[in-house]
Parts: C-alpha cells; sequence; structure tokens
C-alpha cells in the first residue's frame, strides 16, 4: 500500500508543510511514510491562536467526534473506512482514542492530540519546526503543502490573497461548550443513545439526555434570543456554514427548528417518567476518555460567556453544571479552490504549492484530514518522480477531491462553499436495486439503503485498485 523507504528516497529534498492540524499531520505523515523527508512547521505556541488552547498537533478545537463510523450506510464512515486502508495516522490515534459515543466515532481530544504528536515528532523522517511561517514559503521550498486550515496567520492569508489576486471567503465556526460529568444530575437525564443504536465500542448509552416540556422549551429559546451575543466587526460580516451553526442562529430560522435539529426528542425514552414523551431533548456526548467531561451536542455558540452559564442551567438536568469550558467562536477562511487549484491540489499560479484541509473548502475533521492525506501523497509521488493521480471519485477521498479542484457547480459565480463528505458528491450506480435478494419490491427506504451499501463496495473495491496500481508502479520504478 505504501512504498517502502529507500535509500534513495531518503536522499531527495524535504517536503515543507506548513499547519500542524489534522491535514497537516496527516499530510507530513504519508509523505514520510512514502520514503521522502518532511519539514512540518507549526507556529503554536510561539504564534497563538483564537481557538488552541495546547501546542499539541492535532488538536480537536470544537467537537470530538469524528461523527459516524459506519461505512455501508454513511459517507462518512465510508471515507474513514478509505482512509484506514490508506494507513492514516489520524484514523489509527483515533481508533486508540475512543470514547462511547453511539454510532459514532468521537475521541479523549487530549489523548488524541498526544498520540498524533508522539507519532510525528518520533518519526525519522519528520522534523517540526515552532514558528509561523509570515508569508509565502520562500522560493527554494520547492514542494509545500500549505494546510493551515481555519486558522490560517493573517500574514500568510495575506500574502496569499495577493499572490492568487482573490478575496479568501470566510465564515464563523462556533465552538460547542464541555460539562464536568459530575455535575450533571442524573435523576432528571439519563444515559441513552438515540434507538439504542450501539456504537464502535459497542455501548448503546454513549450519551446522556436533558429532557424539556414545552413551557421549558418555550423559555429556553426564548432566553437563546434574547440573550447578550458576541459582536462582529464590520470586516466580518460573513456567512455561516450550515454544518455548524450557532444554536441562538437556528432559533432565529423559528421556534420549532431547534426540536427538529440538535434537540429532537425521536429515539428516546425517559426512563424516569416513560409515560410521558419529552418535547425536546438536550443530548450531551463524552468528551474525554475517563468520562469526566461530555460536551452539549450541538450546542455552538456566540452567546456570552456570562449568558451562557445562565441560560444552559436552564435546561432540567444541567440546573448546577460546571462549565469545564465555555463556547466561543472563530473565524474561518478557505480558498476558491475549484479556480485556484489544478486536479492534484496545486496552485496553477505556482504549482509548487500544493493545499491540504479545510482551506480547500471541506468542512469537518474527517475531510480535511482526507485531503492532508491525498496531498501528502501526491507530493511524495511527485519528489519520487511518479506520476499519481487522484483516487476515483466513485471513491470518498476522490468525490472530495473531485468537488474542490471543479466538480462543484457555478463555482465561476463565487459561490463555492465548505462540504462535508455525502452520497451526492460520488457517481451514481449505473443501475439503482428496486427489488430484494427474495424478488420482493423495495420501498423507497430500502432502495435507499441498499443504494449507499452498493456504493460503498464500489468505491472501496475502487480505492483497493488505485492503492495497489501506486504500488505495482513504484515497484517497478
Amino acid at each position: 500500500m505504501v512504498a517502502p523507504m529507500t535509500t534513495s528516497a531518503n536522499n531527495k529534498a524535504a517536503v515543507h508543510v506548513i499547519g500542524g492540524g489534522l491535514a497537516g499531520s496527516e499530510c507530513a505523515w504519508q509523505i514520510a511514510e512514502a520514503g521522502v523527508p518532511v519539514v512540518l512547521h507549526e507556529m503554536r505556541p510561539v504564534v497563538k491562536t483564537p481557538a488552541h488552547q495546547t501546542e499539541g498537533l492535532a488538536e480537536l478545537v470544537c467537537s470530538n467526534s469524528f461523527r459516524s463510523d459506519d461505512a455501508e450506510y454513511n459517507a462518512v464512515g465510508l471515507l474513514h473506512a478509505e482512509m484506514r486502508r490508506c494507513n492514516s495516522i489520524i484514523m489509527r490515534c483515533g481508533d486508540l482514542s475512543q470514547v462511547p459515543a453511539g454510532g459514532a466515532l468521537a475521541v479523549d481530544r487530549d489523548g488524541f492530540s498526544d498520540r498524533v504528536t508522539e507519532a510525528l515528532t518520533n518519526h525519522p523522517l519528520i522534523t517540526l519546526e515552532r514558528g509561523e511561517v509570515a508569508g509565502l514559503p520562500p522560493a527554494d521550498w520547492d514542494s509545500v503543502v500549505i494546510a493551515t486550515g481555519p486558522l490560517t496567520s493573517p500574514a500568510l492569508s495575506a500574502a496569499i490573497l495577493e499572490r492568487t489576486g482573490e478575496d479568501a471567503l470566510a465564515f464563523f465556526d462556533a465552538i460547542a461548550p464541555i460539562v464536568l460529568t459530575d455535575s450533571i444530575d442524573m435523576s432528571i437525564a439519563w444515559r441513552q443513545s438515540r434507538y439504542d443504536k450501539e456504537g464502535p465500542g459497542g455501548d448503546a448509552a454513549a450519551y446522556i439526555n436533558c429532557p424539556m416540556d414545552k413551557a421549558q422549551y418555550d423559555a429556553f429559546v426564548r432566553a437563546l434570543l434574547d440573550g447578550p451575543k458576541a459582536e462582529f466587526k464590520d470586516w466580518e460580516s460573513v456567512p455561516y456554514f450550515d454544518g455548524c451553526l450557532p444554536i441562538e442562529v437556528m432559533a432565529e430560522r423559528g421556534p420549532e427548528t431547534l426540536r427538529f435539529g440538535p434537540m429532537k426528542p425521536v429515539g428516546l425514552t425517559n426512563p424516569h417518567n416513560p409515560m410521558e414523551k419529552a418535547h425536546a431533548i438536550v443530548q450531551l456526548r463524552q468528551d474525554n476518555a475517563l468520562g469526566t467531561l461530555f460536551n452539549m451536542v450541538g450546542f455552538q455558540t456566540k452567546l456570552k460567556h456570562g449568558a451562557q452559564t445562565e441560560v444552559f442551567r436552564t435546561i432540567p438536568g444541567l440546573q448546577n453544571a460546571v462549565f469545564a469550558r465555555l463556547g466561543g467562536l472563530h473565524r474561518n477562511t478557505f480558498i476558491n479552490a475549484p479556480r485556484l487549484l489544478d486536479g492534484r491540489l496545486r496552485l496553477k499560479l505556482e504549482p509548487r504549492i500544493r493545499f491540504a484541509g479545510q482551506v480547500t473548502g471541506v468542512e469537518g475533521y474527517v475531510e480535511s484530514a482526507a485531503i492532508g492525506l491525498i496531498a501528502g501523497r501526491l507530493a511524495a509521488a511527485e519528489r519520487l518522480g511518479h506520476d499519481l493521480a487522484p483516487p476515483p471519485p466513485t471513491t470518498a477521498l476522490g468525490a472530495l477531491i473531485a468537488h474542490i479542484t471543479g466538480g462543484h457547480i457555478g463555482h465561476g459565480s463565487g459561490s463555492f462553499q465548505p462540504m462535508n463528505i455525502n452520497y451526492g458528491l460520488l457517481p451514481p450506480l449505473p443501475e439503482t436495486p428496486k427489488r430484494n435478494s427474495d424478488g420482493k419490491k423495495m420501498n423507497p427506504a430500502e432502495r435507499g439503503r441498499a443504494k449507499k451499501k452498493i456504493m460503498g463496495q464500489r468505491a472501496l473495491a475502487d480505492l483497493d485498485a488505485w492503492l495497489n496500481g501506486r504500488a505495482a508502479e513504484e515497484v517497478a520504478a
């Protein structure tokens, strides 16, 4: 799957990777595992960011969830499976740092970052340099991957804009609060995963649930709408990404929005009062391996800190909540990738520079790391003298690459926006299944599940062929 390290490979000049987040860490790992030396540049702790709290590589600054791990019926689960087959350090450390989360793969954020940091700093071909790259990379860096993510330093952002002649698109990403577990009132709350679904670790009671009746819910929504919010400067007037809206912004869309979003009550039964259906339910998900911290699922917020403690303690079960971390905001930026990048993630105006991660216009931890994975393999292959094409678009990895390098419809009008992996990015099947194995006609839900399963099988088979083709090419070389 991965080229062995050879003397000729070790004599190659280093590839420079800028940014030690998930994408940059994965990118550096893939390059080094191919036998090419890497210099990984991370500005923390020399230069701090508004969202990071540590100097660790691959620090998770928002949720601790990598989302669904279901490779058969969920697109992000399929992406997990593909990355595991590609020797992903992010997935390896994620699996080793897993905490209960129903059908999702969630991780102990500190343990995860520690494992990634240890793996990279101990790799003989990776050199970690702390300090800001304040501007475009020096001209003598002939192979560079910029993987600075949503918190690209102002100096580098300005240099990228000047070089490309484009305006950076931007949006705000909100961070959810984290609560100390022992401050949650379990005489009101209870543990249960939605529909009792077991996660990768076999736990069907991974979430803590806090129920609300209609009067409590209505009062909560009013408090969200009335609470003081963080103010934006004029130059910060940019759209949110719909996949990570602040909860009060969702509430502004209508009084019932939250009940059909992060506070939906379906699939859950209150053991304290099983005969009465909750009007809305707040869920908390385990945030560390010890189980001492739980984060409020979907509760990204721009409320000011004082208002957060007041408003969130009106939630039944959280009336005495102690917050290990309150919510906040940070500013995200991404480039107009379909216009600026070629099919191998290189800057068209300056092909020595590649981009990877969230700055390319993908959204989500796993998607960002996935682009880092492919950028690393492409950079390593180029350094080794191989002409490696990206994975086919029938794979989740290839579909993401295709989207950000030209698959987005209307990108010429400036409408390009971040995208999570989803089945809609993959090419349709030549034929959609219509009947079960027993010949009975499928209903729409059954057809949808069957279609996802077949698309996943096709993706993994095509990825294996891509990996094997690359290995054969390298052996022949």
